[in-house]
């Protein structure tokens, strides 16, 4: 009789069982890095946004001058949808930025909003609000 020497297919399904399951707990924090990562792009679109509204009160004592044309939009790779044409005032200002629906970024449950102020307050929605900024 031979001695035969090799894996058995029960050994090879204990392997594949344990490599899968390595794989999805990988493949998850590899996901929420991913979704927190992206946040900046939200925070650096709101800042813009902010910027070009401190540009227009410098230039015309007012946020919400005529000359200053402000409107809403969606970030380049179309990750966050910025609002805030209806909360401008000649005094104020309070910006938010809400990942678009259908992408990637709408499952970042930790920071469901992002907003900021003329004050420089920032703050955001979510299961954790603190991880927003």
């Amino acid at each position: 009789m031979k001695n035969s020497r090799g894996f058995t297919l029960i050994e090879l399904m204990v392997t594949l069982v344990i490599l899968g399951i390595l794989s999805s707990l990988a493949f998850g924090f590899y996901r929420d890095n991913v979704i927190s990562a992206n946040r900046t792009e939200g925070r650096s679109a709101l800042q813009t946004a902010a910027g070009t509204l401190e540009k227009c009160r410098s230039l015309y004592g007012s946020y919400n001058h005529a000359n200053c044309n402000y409107a809403d939009f969606t970030t380049d790779t179309n990750l966050y949808q910025v609002t805030g044409a209806g909360n401008i005032s000649a005094s104020s200002f309070t910006l938010t930025a809400t990942p678009v629906a259908g992408e990637p970024q709408a499952n970042d449950a930790d920071c469901t909003t992002l907003t900021l102020t003329n004050t420089g307050a920032r703050g955001g929605s979510g299961a954790d609000a603190s991880e927003c900024w």
